[in-house]
C-alpha cells in the first residue's frame, strides 16, 4: 500500500522558514513534487525533483526562496522554504509519479496535504 505522509507545516511570520517533509513508503517512483492550493484557487506547482538523479525543478515564484530535496535512504522529501510571503499561504501537498512534471494529473499518489500560514 503506498502512503505519502507530509509534515512540517504551520503558522510562520513574514520572512521566516519551514521545513516541509513526505515520507514515501509502498513502493519507489521515479519523481516527487510538491503542489499547494490556496482557498479558491487551483492546485498549483511548487517543485519537482528526480528521486534517482535528484534533478530539480521549481516554479518561478518560489525559485531562489524554496528547495526541494530528498533522502533516498529515508524514503523522504524535503520542502525548504525560506523567505516565506504571505501569498506562500496553502496547503502543501507531496505527489509521486513516474517523471518529473508540473501537471497534477501526472502524478499518480498524493499525501494528505498539510497547512502553511503566513502572517504579515
Amino acid at each position: 500500500q503506498v502512503q505519502l505522509v507530509e509534515s512540517g507545516g504551520g503558522l510562520v511570520q513574514a520572512g521566516g522558514s519551514l521545513r516541509l517533509s513526505c515520507a514515501v513508503s509502498g513502493r519507489t517512483f521515479a519523481a516527487m513534487a510538491w503542489f499547494r492550493q490556496a482557498p479558491g484557487k487551483e492546485r498549483e506547482f511548487v517543485a519537482a525533483i528526480t528521486w534517482s538523479a535528484g534533478s530539480t525543478y521549481a516554479a518561478d515564484s518560489v525559485k531562489g526562496r524554496f528547495t526541494i530535496s530528498r533522502d533516498n535512504a529515508k524514503n523522504t522529501v524535503y520542502l525548504q522554504m525560506n523567505g516565506l510571503k504571505p501569498e506562500d499561504t496553502a496547503v502543501y501537498y507531496c505527489a509521486a509519479g513516474w517523471y518529473a512534471s508540473s501537471r497534477p494529473k501526472e502524478y499518480s499518489y498524493w499525501g494528505q496535504g498539510t497547512q502553511v500560514t503566513v502572517s504579515s
